[in-house]
């Protein structure tokens, strides 16, 4: 058998295709018009009305347009439905730029720590290269939220308001990442000429200074304190002086983060249901708490999320954003796009085979506010909150089937008030430590 591609192999693919008249339609199909809107069903819409049973009040749609602060505006969007309740708003919105400012500062002090800590491992092998991948990806997770809103409270919208810098993070992000390869080549040439921790410690200190300056630059300085003004549905002038990030949250979110719990499906052979997980070298506050997850399957994690909402409360949740879905409609579907009927082949890899073979994984954070029970109690849908502005989807929301929930959501955040007992008692587990570059450690 040759290792190479014959010509006469090539002349047998050309009969093959021109045997089947389908080809040639669907060729002139995808070469007019590409192979997503070739492969549009049109007919998902009827199975996915913005219909439910089950529906929350939100504020407007947000829009991270040029970034991929995904997780961040879906923590944010969870929290200020507790704003608007607590001052009676029509609407309302938190300032994504102010918490993006010091997760962009404690990623660089991850990422330098990280650094110190790996000293002696080699330039070219896999943690070192792991790193330097994309050590201040705009991306993130539930855990990393808490730890900088624990450390810094978040700050209405016009207390700092977007940027240029932060609504299209790539250009900023790329300049400080050259910065902190630099730094880390700096500090792993200082320890191979033999300075101590302690002394190669102190140099971070300085690069830290001229991440902060940089991101000063990028996004303006976060407010210390701010005055609070609103005016609420009932037309009463509400304000505040001297508030800080802190006190804020304190006041008008007041959430004990603590008690809301990561919980993921994956279906891998390495990682067994009803236990917890970690991820190595991930997180961005360094004396923050470490990302923690609870294995289940995903018929629980759905059991979680609709008392949460029958209770009132919107559930952030990871997925892969990318599968089967239209951005235009907004249907999330396992038969939105139909690529195997268009091209004639069988995609066949289930959930975990495609998280073992690099296929998918969570790739973007936004908030369910809704579901639709059927007569049984069943969810058949679920009503998404995304934060691409209003444009696509249902003016910003977009349906998911729940056959859909089943193959390609990865992650829900919920209080664990709505676990069972047997599920809290797991949470205390020991977590298993995961490599660095499992797929349970993507970000949002």
């Amino acid at each position: 058998m040759n290792k190479g591609i014959s010509l006469t192999q090539l002349e047998e693919f050309e009969k093959d295709f021109h045997r089947d008249p389908a080809k040639r339609v669907a060729q002139l199909a995808v070469t007019a018009n590409g192979v997503n809107q070739s492969a549009t069903d049109p007919f998902a819409a009827r199975r996915d009305r913005f219909q439910f049973s089950v529906e929350l009040k939100t504020g407007h749609i947000t829009n991270q347009k040029s970034s991929g602060r995904c997780w961040m505006f879906a923590a944010l969007n969870t929290m200020r439905v507790e704003v608007m309740r607590k001052l009676n708003l029509e609407d309302f919105e938190l300032s994504q730029n102010y918490l993006l400012f010091y997760d962009k500062l404690e990623k660089s002090n991850y990422f330098l720590e990280s650094i110190l800590d790996t000293l002696d491992e080699p330039t070219n092998g896999r943690v070192i290269a792991h790193l330097l991948g994309a050590p201040l990806n705009d991306g993130g997770q539930w855990d990393m939220l808490c730890n900088l809103v624990d450390k810094y409270g978040v700050v209405p919208k016009d207390a700092m308001p977007e940027t240029a810098c932060s609504s299209g993070t790539w250009e900023v992000t790329s300049y400080m990442t050259r910065k902190l390869r630099e730094f880390a080549r700096v500090l792993r040439t200082g320890h191979a000429g033999g300075k101590t921790v302690e002394q190669l410690r102190e140099m971070k200190e300085a690069m830290l200074c001229t991440i902060y300056n940089m991101l000063c630059i990028a996004f303006g300085n976060p407010p210390k304190t701010f005055t609070f003004e609103a005016r609420d549905k009932d037309k009463t002038f509400i304000r505040e002086t001297d508030m800080t990030g802190r006190s804020f949250y304190e006041k008008y979110v007041g959430w004990e983060l603590s008690d809301y719990v990561s919980l993921i499906n994956a279906t891998t052979a390495d990682k067994p249901f009803h236990k917890t997980f970690t991820v190595k070298l991930l997180g961005n506050v360094k004396e923050g708490r470490p990302v923690k997850y609870l294995n289940l399957p995903v018929e629980d994690l759905k059991k979680a999320a609709i008392r949460q909402m029958q209770d009132g409360a919107p559930v952030w949740f990871g997925c892969d954003v990318g599968k089967s879905s239209t951005r235009k409609t907004g249907i999330m579907d396992l038969e939105a796009l139909r690529p195997d009927q268009l091209f004639g082949v069988e995609f066949g890899m289930d959930k975990a085979q495609r998280l073992d073979y690099g296929d998918s994984l969570m790739t973007h954070a936004m908030v369910f506010q809704g579901v639709n029970l059927d007569e049984n109690g069943a969810p058949d849908r679920w009503k998404v909150e995304n934060s691409w502005g209003d444009e696509p989807g249902e003016k910003g929301y977009f349906v998911m089937s729940d056959d859909w929930f089943t193959e390609y959501t990865y992650q829900v955040v919920v209080h664990k008030k709505y676990l069972t007992d047997e599920q809290r008692a797991e949470l205390d587990q020991a977590p298993i430590e995961l490599e660095p570059w499992d797929p349970m450690g993507s970000l949002a």
